[in-house]
């Protein structure tokens, strides 16, 4: 994460991947290529927390940033990806800002939220060095451990500004197609409509200083998301990529 930092202060762009193949072999390869992060989807992707686990443990040889989008914002399914080592979480399904701030309360420590505390894989089973004052593990552990709602709904756009001002949200993350649907035009990213609700969102989080992250199906539509201020992009699906470079070959 700190690689990610140190990139988007000298606004370098971020990129990365979703993950749907699943298994520590694919997540090693992610974490062996030049990628900065890469997104378990456990929301449309079948992984248990055995599974997300391990393949974060796989990347994590290659010290690559690990992203998770969990099923959904309850308690368990934050608090189970943090604890198995997640850098980050992108949580779908966000309407308002009550649930924003509920996530904020799952995810991070005291004093900014109400994160429940175990000798978890993330505190290294209990002999983590930082452990020594539990405060600064938890005030070190809420700075470099990301939450980011995910805006897709027509509750998440409207309250888009009250989202991005509330302490403990790290940024936001666009999921376009699922956004374009609640606009009720499902993958018309050209609209009036479509642009100004994109902008809306760059304008909210640039306004609080927020991490800007979106999804994009290619390289060139990722250029023009970070010419637009973006800064990490998530490209594709590794399953896609898969299928393209084969096809390809063949």
């Amino acid at each position: 994460m700190q690689k990610i930092k140190e990139k988007i202060q000298k606004r370098e762009p971020v990129v990365g991947t979703f993950t749907h193949m699943g298994g520590t072999n694919a997540a090693e390869a992610l974490g062996i290529s030049k990628l900065d992060c890469f997104v378990i989807d456990s929301e449309h992707g079948p992984f248990s927390e055995e599974t997300v686990m391990e393949m974060i443990r796989a990347a994590k040889l290659h010290d690559t940033a690990v992203f998770v989008r969990p099923r959904d914002g309850s308690r368990a399914a934050i608090l189970r990806m943090l604890d198995i080592g997640a850098d980050a979480l992108i949580v779908p399904n966000i309407h308002t800002v009550e649930e924003v701030k509920q996530m904020v309360e799952y995810a991070k420590y005291y004093p900014a939220g109400r994160r429940g505390f175990a000798f978890a894989r993330c505190a290294k089973y209990g002999f983590d060095a930082r452990l020594k004052n539990v405060q600064e593990y938890f005030n070190d552990t809420n700075e470099n451990t990301w939450l980011l709602p995910q805006c897709e709904t027509m509750g998440a756009l409207e309250n888009i500004e009250e989202i991005a001002v509330i302490d403990g949200v790290d940024g936001i993350f666009i999921g376009p197609y699922d956004l374009s649907v609640a606009l009720e035009a499902p993958a018309a990213f050209q609209t009036k409509e479509f642009k100004e609700a994109i902008e809306r969102i760059v304008r909210a989080c640039k306004k609080e200083k927020k991490l800007l992250m979106i999804y994009a199906d290619n390289k060139e539509q990722a250029g023009k998301y970070f010419q637009q201020g973006f800064d990490v992009v998530i490209i594709g699906t590794d399953t896609g990529m898969y299928i393209r470079a084969i096809n390809e070959l063949v």
